[in-house]
């Protein structure tokens, strides 16, 4: 399953529209002076994601997308019509590169519209040159022309849940557990990140994406270690689970492990902590020996978390937990 979708396309502004040169003409006036209008701008081309695409298809399919040009100015002082605007429609999480130097563009990761090239300028009409030593202007500006750019679009697919743990949380092997054995997961890099995706497979053919990235540090919100840049990409997905160590390997208790995690992600962006989030308690088969798990759940669940115990080794809990986070992604799903 491929989980890199890319499109080239070429994308064209429009022309401003030329200036008139005209003379005011009425019965009685025999030198009414100028009075040529402006062209009219160009449109321009821009960018907005619509969150219900799912690929770059459409756009693999008309590669040139062309905004129109602007029309002449006229007499009467009017000003020509501008040219229509293009609006690029991509799947939210599309990155736009120049195709000839490389460069950066953006990341397009709400549907508020960017403009991505403007349109010419119209040109002035002959009004604009009227002076005291040249009082019947013949001359207009032409409009200026547009821009012109070679895109390459990359549409990285969206996780549907996100695992937010530590390193040595358990994430991968949770996610080779729930994910199909054949196995349905893809290396998926984010600048030097490399994160898998799993496909999860339901009853009746649903699925859902999970991702499994590397874990998250101490003051990654301040830039530290690597979650800082998975931080910005699982604000797209529909749920979290937090993914807590409870073995004797841990290094912390799991209530401090999780709200440290809570702290990371709050500072990093408040929105994440609204997403709907589930806790899993992972290696519930070697806890530590002072560690009570009833006394663990019942802290969890008093401060109104969602707490699944797991063993991604022995499985135990692993299918509730499955079934849990597909419930959370097909009401996220149906709230569109």
């Amino acid at each position: 399953m491929k989980f890199i979708d890319t499109a080239k396309i070429f994308a064209f502004s429009g022309n401003g529209g030329p200036g008139c040169a005209s003379m005011r003409r009425e019965k009685f006036i025999e030198f009414g002076g100028p009075d040529g209008g402006d062209g009219g701008r160009g449109g321009d081309v821009l960018v907005q994601g619509d969150q219900r695409l799912t690929s770059l298809q459409d756009l693999r399919i008309h590669r040139h997308q062309k905004a129109g040009h602007g029309q002449a100015g006229m007499g009467s002082q009017k000003t020509g019509k501008a040219g229509t605007d293009k609006i690029i429609f991509v799947p939210l999480g599309s990155i736009i590169t120049d195709q000839e130097t490389g460069e950066f563009l953006m990341e397009v990761m709400d549907e508020t519209p960017h403009v991505l090239l403007k349109g010419g300028k119209g040109g002035l009409g002959n009004i604009h040159f009227k002076s005291s030593t040249n009082r019947a202007p013949r001359h207009a500006q032409p409009g200026l022309p547009g821009q012109e750019m070679s895109l390459d679009i990359e549409l990285k697919v969206m996780a549907d849940v996100g695992l937010v743990g530590f390193p040595n949380a358990g994430k991968s092997t949770f996610i080779s557990v729930v994910s199909n054995a054949k196995p349905l997961i893809a290396d998926y890099p984010f600048t030097t990140l490399t994160p898998k995706l799993g496909v999860v497979e339901m009853d009746r053919y649903q699925t859902y994406v999970i991702a499994d990235i590397p874990g998250i540090i101490e003051d990654a919100h301040q830039g530290a270690g690597l979650g800082g840049q998975f931080l910005r990409h699982i604000q797209r997905t529909q749920c979290l689970a937090f993914l807590v160590d409870a073995s004797y390997l841990a290094e912390k208790p799991p209530m401090e492990t999780f709200k440290i995690l809570l702290y990371e992600l709050e500072n990093f962006s408040a929105d994440l902590l609204d997403k709907p989030r589930v806790v899993l308690l992972t290696k519930v088969d070697a806890l530590q020996e002072d560690l009570n798990i009833q006394e663990v759940l019942e802290e969890f669940k008093a401060l109104g978390e969602e707490i699944y115990p797991i063993s991604s080794v022995s499985r135990k809990g692993v299918d509730k937990a499955k079934q849990r986070l597909f419930d959370l992604v097909d009401q996220g799903r149906k709230k569109g």
